[in-house]
C-alpha cells in the first residue's frame, strides 16, 4: 500500500460531516446501554461524553478512557469511535468513558485548531481555551483511569505509529497494538519520528511532563488521571478507510490484552 501523495504542507484528504457522525454515535450508543452528557460547548456544538458501565458486574472494573477529535483535520478518529460503538465488541468487564470529538468546529473548518486558532492539544497546562477548561473540569469529576487511548492522525507520517506513556513499567500493550495494526495498515518503521527516537512504530518518550511548557491531553492524563496510556497515530496520507481500520484495530487489541495489575 502506497501513500496517496495528497498532503503537501498540511492535510488535504477526505473530510467528514461531524454533525452527522456525532448524531449517529449517540443514536447507536444509547440503545446499547450507554449514557451521554454534555461537558461543554464550542459554538453551536455540545461537547459530548459517553459512558458505558461494565456489563459483567465487577467490584473493581478497569476504567478505560478513549478520546478523539481534538484536531479538526484528523477525521479518522471520530469515524473509528463510531465504528467501535457500532460493532459493540467492548470487553464486558470494562468501564468505558468515550469522548468522540473534542473540537467539532475544527472539523467544519478542516483545520487543526479551534475557531480561536488554539491547538487544543497543546493547551492542557497553561490553559486558554474554554473547551479544554471544560474538559479538565469534567476529568476532575471522574474517578482514576486505568488506561487511556487518544486517537490521532499524522499527515506527514509514512505509516501508523504510537506513543506509550508507562512510567510505572506495567506490562506494555505497544507491541500487541502494532502487531494488530500492521495487518490493515503500514507501520512507520523510521528510527526518528516527530524528532523522537522510535523503534518499530513505537515512541516511548523519556521525559517528565512537568518540564514541558505546553501539555498535550496525554500529558495531563498521565500526570493527573492515569499511569498508562497510548496515543495512536494513523497516517493521514493513506485512504480514510485504512486509517479508520488502523485505529479500530489498535483500540480493540489494547482492550483485549489489557490486564491491570
Amino acid at each position: 500500500m502506497e501513500r496517496l501523495g495528497k498532503n503537501h504542507g498540511g492535510y488535504h484528504g477526505e473530510t467528514i460531516d461531524i454533525r452527522a457522525v456525532l448524531r449517529e454515535i449517540e443514536a447507536t450508543a444509547l440503545p446499547l446501554g450507554w449514557t451521554a452528557e454534555t461537558f461543554g460547548k464550542q459554538g453551536e456544538f455540545n461537547l459530548p461524553a459517553l459512558h458505558r458501565p461494565p456489563i459483567r458486574a465487577a467490584r473493581l472494573a478497569p476504567r478505560i478512557y478513549l478520546s478523539t477529535g481534538i484536531h479538526g483535520d484528523e477525521p479518522a478518529g471520530p469515524l473509528a469511535a463510531l465504528r467501535l460503538v457500532q460493532e459493540n465488541r467492548w470487553p464486558e468487564n470494562l468501564e468505558i468513558f468515550l469522548l468522540p470529538c473534542l473540537n467539532p468546529t475544527g472539523f467544519t473548518l478542516n483545520r487543526r485548531e479551534n475557531p480561536g486558532g488554539i491547538d487544543l492539544n497543546r493547551d492542557y497546562r497553561n490553559t486558554q481555551s474554554a473547551e479544554v477548561l471544560a474538559h479538565i473540569a469534567w476529568l476532575e469529576r471522574q474517578p482514576p483511569i486505568d488506561l487511556y487511548l487518544c486517537l490521532h492522525e499524522d499527515w506527514e507520517s509514512h505509516g501508523f505509529y504510537l506513543y506509550e506513556q508507562n512510567p510505572d513499567g506495567r506490562p506494555s500493550l505497544a507491541e500487541k497494538i502494532i502487531e494488530a495494526v500492521q495487518k490493515v495498515c503500514p507501520i512507520d518503521r523510521s528510527e526518528i519520528i516527530e524528532d523522537r527516537p522510535a523503534q518499530n512504530g513505537i515512541i516511548r518518550p523519556n521525559l517528565d511532563p512537568r518540564t514541558r511548557p505546553q501539555w498535550a491531553e496525554a500529558f495531563y492524563l498521565i500526570v493527573h488521571k492515569s499511569r498508562q496510556g497510548y496515543t495512536l497515530e494513523a497516517p493521514s496520507d493513506f485512504p480514510l478507510s485504512t486509517r479508520v481500520q488502523a485505529l479500530v484495530a489498535g483500540v480493540s487489541t489494547a482492550l483485549e490484552v489489557f490486564n491491570p495489575i
